[in-house]
């Protein structure tokens, strides 16, 4: 039996929640291609190269390993397999960055179950601790049916078994699509190889050279000392290595069909330009060259052992943590809460412009940061998390209608706040946490870390980074892996030695799905320092919410972007991450208090609220008083401004007080310096209306009318007094009411019937543009559309 047959029917036997998991890992989103409702088509698409290397990218290192050993081990029992020269996917199994170059040659790949290996002989090699590893593979098709005593992988490992050991690509390949004649005989020259009279003839010399081992370690052995050092480090793996001693042949243009030529008085680089000359390097693609297969075998030291790390490094800078821990935890994600609602309040009332190049204008952004009390970066931080959460979004204004044959350009695009904004501000505080936490944990952005050389920081780009959801997972993996009651530190006072172990933990986590760049260290700490802001992580150790965000990770909730579980979609089809999302719910219940209903009034006319205030306390709070502070204890400040906007949107003195006194902390009375206020305040507001016909003041009072004619600092609405006590003005009934208010009078504004018009802010909302999560990920193939869908027609075949 072939192995797509058995894996065939093993799919059939799935139950639906495990083939749906397994269509969720391994499943391509493409157009082409039949529908893979057909098991036998979908086994065909699982072994495909593509497939394959999409399930590796979430496995550990223990897993690669384990499926590297497989296919070295078939590669000793059954020889090498049938290779083409180009490489299967765009990202190497070593954790490199290769874009796929076409080859020379296409191989039909090798049958599996063919090259199947000994389950007794991998454990010999590897140990007991392999056993379960194989099962978690199994599940995930990487090891594949029947699952018995012979074990079998797909063709690509077969394939790649060279490269997934650290070697290069066989020199004979590489040579034919890197080389025209010339340069063949040009190396075969430096090589002191017999006269050759076709290419053909020369490149085969070159290749006999390069497999006999014993000649390869003599040339190197009179090597210069910066070719050996090079060689050092390629032949271990990964083989490659930038240079500049190739150019293409087509100039500026590179393309499938390029070759390379050497460069003319050589790279500037001795060492390297000693190499590519014998053909121990070569060219692959721009700057980029290859160390053979032979080459690297010659030079290695005999069949190495396989490695196999069940467990990942230790972090061994873990101390124990302070007591102090779990409250800087709590107040760390009350303080991120509170700024979050303070930053959409402001969003709400004054909508941030969008640049035409994306993101929103730096000084936007400082203004919100002043605002909200936080650093510009904070500020950042929020804005992104609140815009991917669904709580933020562009808004476009209908332009106006137009004559014009001229298309008209849309007016900018403003950031507003969306429908579920309203319903988000009435939840108790972990409900309001869960959509910022599940976003920064799924979104593809390390969103505080801004790449040098990119200009000034924006908030509000476009997430696009594909290793962010993968390095986040990874470091709340390492973290979970540390001892109990112990911790890294914070994030600004980690030692390069303790963030070098943990890049060392983080990489084993996740090997193919991280890109250890030379921003790697700037990244984990970036990522670090969110989590502590948010109350993941407190003094480099996971707090309860960090594991529950990890638990959310797990049950693959990274998959779904841009939806975000926790953040509105509905998950009744999806019990695990509808678990995850409770459990983060219940942790963040635990880490932050109830909301306070109560607060103190002080006879200074301050209000302290000592924590996070309950919805209905804080609209009342903000409608009569002034925020001043923010953190532990919110402090807001009563005053005759204020009192006015209260009674400018229809509040009523007496109704006022008595509400105020139903919040005071203890039921105790409210200082007679706030009633004084209001009562005072209350008597002179409306002594002067507003009429909205023809924009008329009135007033009973005439000496007030008489003095609102004589002000000086309102001659610029041009108000003329027609009656002892009417004024008319030449500006709007609103820039009317605005300028009396900003002279320190308390006009009101009166409808033509006579009654008192109530002046409300203006509610715009932008539509919430998140996908619900049934629409947010799809195979876009003919037949059903997702993976539930297309697992259930599968199983009813």
């Amino acid at each position: 039996m072939t192995s797509a047959d058995a894996l065939k029917t093993w799919l059939t036997t799935r139950t639906p929640e495990q083939l749906t998991e397994l269509l969720e890992q391994r499943l391509l989103p493409y157009s082409a291609g039949p529908g893979l409702d057909d098991p036998a088509r979908l086994a065909d698409h699982l072994l495909s190269a593509n497939s394959v290397l999409l399930g590796m990218r979430s496995l550990d290192a223990a897993q690669i390993q384990v499926l590297t050993a497989i296919a070295v081990l078939a590669e000793r029992l059954h020889g090498p397999a049938r290779v083409s020269a180009a490489r299967p996917g765009p990202a190497g199994f070593a954790g490199t960055n290769l874009a796929a170059r076409p080859g020379a040659f296409t191989v039909r790949p090798p049958e599996p179950a063919e090259r199947a290996v000994p389950r007794a002989q991998l454990v010999a090699e590897l140990g007991e601790g392999v056993r379960p590893v194989l099962d978690a593979l199994a599940e995930r098709a990487l090891l594949l049916p029947p699952h018995g005593e012979l074990l079998t992988v797909p063709a690509v490992l077969h394939q790649q078994a060279s490269e997934l050991q650290g070697f290069g690509r066989p020199a004979a390949l590489l040579l034919s699509d890197a080389y025209k004649a010339a340069e063949i005989r040009r190396i075969a020259d430096a090589l002191d190889l017999p006269p050759a009279r076709t290419r053909e003839e020369a490149q085969q010399a070159v290749v006999g050279f390069l497999q006999d081992g014993a000649a390869v370690r003599r040339l190197v052995a009179g090597a210069p000392p910066d070719a050996v050092e090079l060689l050092d480090s390629l032949v271990p793996g990964p083989p490659l290595l930038r240079t500049h001693c190739f150019v293409p042949d087509t100039g500026s243009y590179y393309g499938a069909t390029s070759k390379f030529h050497f460069r003319q008085g050589g790279s500037g680089d001795p060492g390297t330009d000693w190499l590519a000359a014998r053909g121990l390097v070569i060219p692959i693609g721009i700057d980029l060259v290859e160390l053979p297969y032979e080459a690297g075998a010659a030079l290695r030291d005999g069949e190495e052992e396989l490695p196999f790390e069940p467990e990942p490094p230790a972090v061994g800078s873990a101390r124990p943590l302070p007591e102090r821990a779990g409250g800087e935890a709590q107040a760390a994600a009350t303080a991120a809460l509170s700024r979050v609602e303070l930053l959409l309040r402001a969003t709400a009332a004054e909508p941030l412009a969008v640049r035409k190049a994306g993101g929103i204008a730096v000084r936007d952004t400082r203004r919100l940061a002043k605002a909200v009390g936080a650093p510009e970066q904070q500020a950042r931080l929020w804005l992104d998390l609140t815009a991917n959460a669904g709580l933020l979004a562009p808004h476009r204004d209908t332009p106006p209608p137009t004559r014009s044959r001229k298309p008209v350009p849309p007016p900018p695009a403003r950031m507003l706040p969306t429908a579920r904004y309203d319903d988000w501000l009435t939840a108790p505080p972990a409900d309001r946490l869960v959509p910022l936490i599940a976003a920064w944990a799924v979104t593809p952005e390390v969103f505080s870390h801004w790449p040098e050389g990119e200009g000034t920081p924006v908030a509000l780009i476009s997430p696009e980074d594909p290793y962010a959801v993968p390095l986040r997972h990874a470091l709340l993996e390492a973290l979970a892996r540390l001892p109990a009651g112990h911790g890294l530190g914070a994030a600004a006072s980690l030692t390069e030695d303790t963030v070098d172990e943990l890049i060392d933990a983080v990489g084993w986590h996740n090997p193919m799905g991280l890109q250890l760049d030379d921003e790697v260290d700037e990244l984990v700490t970036a990522t670090l320092a969110e989590a502590e802001l948010l109350g993941v992580a407190a003094h480099g150790s996971l707090t309860p919410v960090g594991h529950a965000v990890l638990a959310l990770l797990r049950a693959g909730a990274g998959r779904w972007y841009p939806a975000v579980p926790g953040a509105g979609p509905a998950l009744d089809r999806h019990p695990e991450l509808a678990g995850a999302v409770a459990g983060l719910r219940a942790a963040l219940a635990e880490l932050v208090p109830p909301p306070l209903t109560t607060a103190r009034f002080q006879a200074d006319l301050t209000v302290v609220v000592p924590g996070a205030a309950a919805p209905e306390l804080t609209e009342l709070l903000g409608s009569v008083a002034d925020r001043e502070s923010d953190g532990h204890a919110v402090v807001w400040r009563i005053g005759a401004a204020s009192v006015r906007r209260a009674l400018d949107a229809g509040a009523d003195a007496a109704d006022l007080l008595e509400r105020l006194a139903e919040v005071s902390e203890g039921g105790l009375a409210l200082p007679q310096t706030l009633e004084y206020l209001l009562k005072d305040t209350a008597r002179t507001h409306g002594r002067v209306r507003v009429v909205r016909s023809t924009c008329c003041l009135r007033s009973d009072d005439e000496a007030l009318v008489h003095e609102l004619s004589r002000t000086r600092s309102l001659t610029k609405i041009g108000l003329r007094r027609i009656a002892p006590t009417v004024l008319i003005s030449t500006a709007s009934p609103a820039d009317t009411l605005a300028a009396l208010r900003q002279a320190g009078y308390a006009p009101v504004l009166e409808a033509e019937t006579g009654t008192t018009v109530v002046e409300r802010t203006s509610q715009e909302r932008a539509t919430v543009e998140m996908p619900e999560l049934a629409d947010a990920r799809h195979h876009y193939g003919r037949g059903p559309a997702t993976p539930g869908a297309l697992a259930a027609a599968i199983l009813r075949r």
